[in-house]
């Protein structure tokens, strides 16, 4: 049989994609995005607290901050997912019963913040060790200079690296399976799978890869514009366009407050 021809047919099935779409919407999306935000968010967290011990002069939270992030960069994803989800399994049947997103997402979250807090680290490095002692030559703590100087400009130097691993994360979301997931929590690649398997056509793993690239490239992009909006600020108005709002100085329309 013609390449081609083969490739076309198992991949390209429009009628496995259609008969596999409402279920990739109501049930597969809406779980890919629960774990991958949530999973995200705990991530981005604990990623701040290892960059902040990474980088602290005390070496009890310098070296185990390095012991972890060393740990969970080298192992694969599937095996920590497999160590959190199934070594902690009991535990999670007596708190939430036999749901595995929990685990899922505890396992997403601990690979995510070693990465993340490596990307954190290195852009607080980044920022010139002036600005630290100028800002406590103004009288700013340590702590203060560093959550209201450093950290913002760090984290703003590494957005599009930070972007990139929540990507990174949305499609490890898919390793999640190895847990074992009842038909309403299977994500977008579970999904595939099952209707690959049912139909003998790999039509909707495709599917799902492309629900995979509508969520991450358009994310993408967004990034890419706000970094720019970051590192080069506003357009400049036409002198014509300048009202008398944007010359007033700042504080000036809440008067003297006399």
């Amino acid at each position: 049989m013609d390449p081609l021809r083969t490739l076309w047919e198992t991949f390209f099935d429009w009628e496995s994609m259609r008969e596999a779409l409402p279920e990739m919407l109501t049930v597969g999306l809406p779980n890919t995005l629960i774990l991958a935000v949530s999973a995200a968010l705990l991530g981005s967290v604990l990623g701040m607290l290892l960059a902040i011990a990474g980088i602290s002069r005390t070496r009890w939270l310098r070296w185990p901050a390095r012991v972890y992030t060393d740990v969970f960069r080298g192992l694969p994803a599937a095996a920590t997912i497999l160590l959190i989800g199934v070594g902690l399994a009991p535990l999670g049947m007596q708190v939430w019963g036999p749901n595995p997103y929990p685990l899922g997402i505890l396992a997403l979250s601990l690979i995510a913040a070693a990465y993340i807090g490596e990307i954190f680290r290195s852009g607080i490095q980044s920022v010139e060790a002036a600005q630290l002692e100028g800002a406590r030559a103004l009288g700013f703590s340590w702590g203060e200079a560093m959550r209201m100087v450093i950290i913002p400009q760090g984290v703003r130097r590494v957005l599009p690296a930070w972007v990139n691993q929540l990507i990174a994360l949305i499609k490890d979301s898919s390793l999640v399976y190895f847990l074992g997931l009842v038909a309403s929590q299977r994500e977008l690649f579970r999904i595939g799978q099952d209707y690959a398997a049912t139909t003998g056509n790999e039509s909707a793993l495709l599917l799902a890869g492309l629900f995979y690239l509508a969520l991450t490239v358009p994310l993408t992009h967004v990034v890419n514009a706000i970094d720019a909006r970051l590192r080069h600020g506003r357009a400049a108005k036409p002198a014509d366009e300048i009202d008398d709002a944007d010359l007033a100085l700042p504080g000036a329309a809440g008067g003297s407050g006399r």
